[in-house]
């Protein structure tokens, strides 16, 4: 049973059993192939989709998406499949610095829809790149302070129209229904262990209007999401 901790403040000092080097790599690999359901259920991208890209994408020009910490790459593809449908032509690259993650998603088969890379998003600002829309998924939370500042900095440096990052939001309601409904499975996959401490180190909405700053917009969207978005480009430079 899911016990409720204590949510007043982020717990900074939790590490996520995927994280680790070491992990075992059987349930890695489930904890990957388990992230298409679990975005599909809590994550909502495809009403994201339809409200914040497919607007801005275009029938007669090529638009280029760049995906920030891909996991396992069900969200890219997710969106190449939706703009595929839609006859809007969409480029997608995703990158992760987690050589484990470039290795699962090249085991699926689905790469031709999009461009997966293991690199880091400040490499790709020092090579110049510049993409449309740039956005992430759990990601966020993942990070410092500095780190933040960074990824901000870069994605903000990276896209020509929009930035959006999809997050978590720390509350009670979505740890213990988070907790409920992984439990049975808790043994076959880090979902259930690391899905609660992503719960606890997430951000309510104004902790994270404080880090983020002037341009920055945060939106709270059902069930427990925090949506942060910034229009246009920049030369916001790295932290």
């Amino acid at each position: 049973m899911t016990v409720l901790p204590n949510l007043t403040h982020r717990a900074t000092d939790l590490r996520e059993l995927m994280d680790d080097p070491e992990c075992d790599p059987l349930l890695l690999e489930a904890t990957y192939a388990r992230f298409g359901t679990v975005n599909r259920l809590v994550s909502g991208w495809r009403g994201l989709y339809l409200a914040r890209i497919r607007p801005l994408l275009d029938p007669g020009r090529t638009t280029t998406l760049l995906d920030i910490g891909f996991g396992g790459g069900d969200v890219a593809l997710a969106l190449a499949r939706w703009a595929r449908r839609d006859a809007l032509p969409l480029r997608i690259t995703a990158i992760d610095p987690d050589e484990r993650s470039l290795a699962y998603v090249g085991s699926l088969g689905e790469t031709t829809a999009v461009t997966f890379r293991s690199a880091h998003s400040g490499e790709l600002v020092d090579a110049g790149e510049r993409y449309d829309v740039v956005i992430s998924n759990h990601v966020l939370h993942h990070l410092g302070i500095d780190e933040l500042a960074g990824l901000l900095a870069d994605s903000q440096a990276l896209a020509h129209r929009m930035v959006l990052h999809n997050d978590l939001e720390r509350n009670a309601l979505a740890y213990a229904a988070y907790g409920m409904a992984t439990f049975p499975g808790r043994r076959r996959s880090f979902l259930h262990v690391d899905g609660l401490r992503s719960i606890r180190r997430s951000y309510r909405l104004r902790e994270l209007q404080a880090v983020t700053g002037d341009g920055w917009e945060v939106e709270r969207r059902f069930p427990m999401r925090l949506v942060l978005t910034r229009s246009a480009g920049g030369s916001t430079h790295r932290a």
